[in-house]
């Protein structure tokens, strides 16, 4: 067992993944989380509207997502993601009526947009070629800038699966947030882009293995502990200020601060975040989907713009989805319930038990400017690192993300970089 001890702050997704690496290497493991229950946006809750667990937002995945995928396996945690075992994605557009099934080819040699039934109708192979762009420009740049945001490929792909990807409108986001998401997905060929969703909740996948992994190892898990403050002394953190007491700092113990941008901002001095903020919008009917309904469904030309077939019930996700936010709930569920009969052949009356869910600061606005303002890991205290998707991960703020997060963090601890911290001695709410 390791003679220190490292304190995570926060046992979201980027708390999660670096308490399990930590835990992996021996090291001694405390994690404080301030609600009653772990996973932060990513965890699954029961609905007393519904009835049904739910998740507080619908996420895909893709087996490319190497983080992910290397920290299911680590707790366990893979066998609860299902998907159709091949790079697959429906769509169904809500004006034309038209339905069509996007096929990459496995391999990283993309022969598949030269065979028109596996690319969407209406375009040709050229018009694929269109990303490039993105992957050449200056990442400071947006995707407006570098990129042609018209025309029936980028309304019927490239616009919704860089919406979902960056929740931002993809013409003012980051092109440097894009690069990375294209490079290693579409990029690595067909096996990088197998859809995975965790049909039994993101709970049973992402957050109870880990704890069970974490509990295991002998990490302790604190619930309900706010932390409130901290205080640090010459360069490095002493105490922690919960809000049921203060828990001291050894002189070779360290801290993990893995709480969203503005809480971290507000405990470290001088802390820069990113400011801006999307929602995103996720409504649920606690109905059985269809025979034949695809796991995961496009739907272009509507408000919805992902349907997730459950065992139990249909879910649809709306990214960047503030603009819907002041609408009354039981017409954002009306409207929704209506594209959603309409692609699934379900009966659009009775409207069957419904529940919206409104997150309106899901993720940092992928714009060049949040960006830039996101921080490395390491702190000007030694003993202090950072994790959450709002870092510099490289990537938007995805499952992914945060998870990369979490093994920075842990890299910084084991390898004792740090900045100077000669301008730095105290920090306090």
């Amino acid at each position: 067992m390791s003679a220190r001890t490292v304190h995570v702050v926060g046992a979201g997704l980027a708390g999660l993944s670096a308490a399990v690496r930590l835990a992996e290497r021996g090291e001694t493991v405390v994690l404080h989380e301030a609600a009653k229950a772990a996973g932060g946006r990513c965890r699954s809750y029961h609905d007393s509207t519904l009835d049904l667990v739910i998740d507080n937002g619908n996420h895909l995945l893709l087996s490319g997502n190497r983080s992910a995928m290397s920290y299911l396996d680590l707790v366990g945690g893979r066998g609860a993601l299902e998907g159709p075992g091949e790079a697959t994605f429906d769509f169904a557009d809500l004006g034309t009526g038209e339905r069509w099934r996007l096929r990459p080819n496995e391999g990283r040699l993309p022969w598949w947009i030269f065979v028109p039934s596996r690319r969407v109708p209406g375009t040709s192979a050229r018009d694929y070629l269109a990303p490039l762009a993105i992957l050449r420009s200056r990442p400071e740049r947006t995707i407006g800038e570098v990129m042609r945001c018209e025309g029936p490929l980028w309304e019927r792909l490239w616009h919704p699966v860089l919406l979902a990807a960056l929740n931002t409108d993809p013409r003012i986001s980051a092109a440097g947030l894009a690069a990375p998401v294209l490079r290693e997905t579409l990029g690595a060929g067909g096996r990088a882009c197998h859809p995975l969703v965790a049909t039994g909740g993101l709970s049973a996948a992402f957050v109870d293995p880990a704890l069970a992994y974490l509990t295991g190892r002998g990490a302790e898990i604190r619930f309900g502990t706010r932390l409130r403050g901290i205080q640090a002394t010459e360069g490095r953190v002493s105490e922690l200020a919960f809000a049921d007491g203060v828990t001291e700092i050894g002189p070779g113990d360290a801290v993990v601060l893995a709480v969203p941008g503005p809480v971290a901002a507000g405990l470290v001095p001088g802390l820069a975040v990113p400011e801006a903020h999307r929602g995103i919008l996720n409504a649920h009917f606690r109905i059985a989907p269809p025979p034949g309904q695809p796991l995961l469904l496009g739907v272009v030309g509507g408000l919805s713009e992902w349907l997730f077939a459950y065992p139990d019930r249909l879910s649809v996700t709306v990214s960047d989805g503030d603009r819907w936010f002041d609408e009354p709930r039981d017409e954002l569920a009306r409207r929704i319930w209506q594209e959603v009969a309409t692609v699934t052949g379900l009966p659009a009356e009775p409207m069957p038990p419904w529940q919206v869910v409104k997150e309106k600061r899901a993720t940092f606005a992928a714009t060049p400017a949040e960006a830039g303002r996101r921080p490395a890991p390491a702190t000007a205290y030694r003993n202090l690192v950072l994790a959450g998707d709002w870092t510099a991960t490289g990537l938007p703020a995805t499952i992914e993300g945060a998870i990369r997060s979490g093994e920075a963090a842990n890299s910084v601890l084991q390898s004792g970089v740090s900045r100077s911290s000669s301008s730095v001695s105290k920090a306090s709410p």
